[in-house]
């Protein structure tokens, strides 16, 4: 029998499934994403030094994308930016930063831009190593973002208001997990606690810096179970750290100490800076109710522990390529790749993201948070 708690999620997600439709016409100015390669729509495939395995801009990627074609989105189709801002009435993600022209970029504003990069992190360092070898850091992606708006707003006397009324959805925080978990770019002298911290803090800096260049509401995604990814469930059956999920405790018990601290930190900063609001994705109740209900009227997930595109043990031993085996059945597989949810999984948070009555998202969702302010209520 399922608890009250679980049977309320169940409500809540069918009833999403049954209402939420794209908006008829934007429901903010415009759009704004950072992080990493959960929202990155195609950033990478311009970064001359990023390595290929942070890319998506070969088959099998975007398999399921209009025109079947590889963006750069690491998905089999649409990703969560472009849910997300399916949701709030455009027709995906706006387009990636680096791939504008220089006489396009203040235009472009008005809409939104896409700043995110696979690999990169909350830390500058993130992704700027072994792993990717070169990405945009979270203070490039916030610094592009902030020269764009002083040489905007100096030549357009609308612009900020037009900013301060659009989200800016950020997802950040994984890829620093995973270097933690596998001791890549880390101090020898920093304990799980330290390194949260430090992380945390340096979160609040980039929010404040985005604050700062007249950004009001933030839409923030949190890292969800990190371990149980294709890749970190290989890890854990090598290193026998396996929890209930059959995931990487190490991964998963970072994730769940980190969300509560960036729950305090997004509470601090609206109390310390006027006129903002924030909608936080709880992703690790969301992954642990689906772990526990695979099967809804909004979803039907059959394979939660592989990756429908790659080969070997979870599908990750080998990496998602034209060569690699291809599952048919996309929309029953939770995840993509070794480390990517599928557009079916993605579609669901989406939803949530959006919609969510106050059971995985807090203390206000997507769709509240983008209403005039004088209707909004925390």
């Amino acid at each position: 029998m399922a608890s009250r708690g679980g049977a309320l999620a169940l409500v809540a997600l069918c009833w999403l499934e049954l209402v939420l439709h794209g908006a008829a016409a934007p429901l903010v100015p415009a759009v704004y994403v950072f992080g990493d390669s959960m929202v990155d729509v195609g950033n990478n495939n311009y970064i001359q030094k990023c390595k290929v395995d942070c890319r998506a801009d070969y088959p099998h990627f975007g398999v399921d994308y209009p025109g079947q074609a590889p963006t750069g989105r690491f998905s089999n189709g649409y990703n969560l930016a472009d849910q997300l801002a399916q949701l709030l009435g455009f027709a995906e993600s706006p387009p990636p930063f680096l791939s504008l022209p220089n006489g396009s970029l203040i235009p472009q504003m008005s809409s939104g831009i896409n700043f995110a990069s696979g690999g990169s992190g909350i830390r500058d360092i993130t992704g700027n190593g072994p792993v990717c070898e070169q990405v945009l850091s979270m203070s490039e992606q916030v610094g592009n973002f902030t020269n764009l708006v002083r040489q905007w707003t100096s030549e357009n006397k609308t612009a900020a208001d037009l900013v301060s009324n659009s989200l800016f959805f950020v997802s950040a925080g994984s890829n620093d997990l995973f270097e933690y978990v596998d001791h890549i770019q880390v101090p020898n002298n920093q304990n799980d606690t330290e390194f949260l911290r430090v992380l945390v803090a340096s979160y609040s800096n980039h929010l404040k810096d985005l604050y700062g260049a007249g950004a009001k509401r933030f839409s923030v995604l949190s890292p969800s179970l990190v371990g149980c990814c294709p890749s970190q469930r290989l890890i854990a059956q090598k290193s026998k750290d396996v929890d209930q999920y059959g995931c990487l405790g190490a991964g998963n018990n970072l994730s769940r100490q980190l969300y509560p601290m960036l729950a305090s930190m997004l509470h601090d900063l609206s109390l310390q800076m006027p006129g903002m609001n924030y909608s936080l994705v709880d992703s690790i109740r969301m992954a642990e109710f689906i772990f526990n209900n695979t099967h809804t009227p909004a979803y039907n997930f059959t394979v939660l522990d592989r990756a429908c595109c790659g080969s070997g043990k979870f599908g990750a031993e080998d990496g998602c390529d034209f060569s690699a085996d291809l599952c048919e059945n996309r929309d029953n597989y939770l995840f993509w790749d070794d480390y990517h949810p599928s557009n079916a999984a993605t579609k669901v948070a989406a939803n949530v993201i959006f919609g969510d009555p106050g059971i995985f998202v807090h203390p206000i969702n997507v769709q509240q948070l983008v209403q005039p302010r004088s209707q909004q209520s925390i």
